[in-house]
């Protein structure tokens, strides 16, 4: 077998049990009808090896952080490697 072969084997066997090699998104996880506000807070969270996951990316701490009693909305933003180390950062809008 040459080496491109088995380097093709081996990436497709790691991108398909494990998804992609690298991600770094952002996208929406909830909206409400109050008007976007000015404040924004953050929360978040790590997780390794899907063994160990800390923090509190919740959308109350985030919304506590910042002050914010009517939320707008919430977005989350995504990093990841092999699927082996992941943290994740939540967005809060609002007033």
């Amino acid at each position: 077998m040459s080496f491109a072969a088995v380097a093709f084997f081996s990436v497709t066997l790691f991108t398909s049990c494990m998804g992609a090699l690298f991600v770094d998104e952002t996208g929406p996880i909830a909206a409400t009808s109050n008007p976007v506000g000015k404040k924004v807070g953050t929360s978040s969270s790590t997780n390794v090896l899907g063994i160990v996951h800390v923090g509190n990316g919740g959308i109350n701490k985030a919304a506590k952080e910042a002050g914010i009693k009517k939320i707008s909305h919430v977005d989350q933003q995504r990093t990841s490697v092999l699927s082996l180390f992941t943290s994740y950062k939540t967005y809060v809008y609002g007033e």
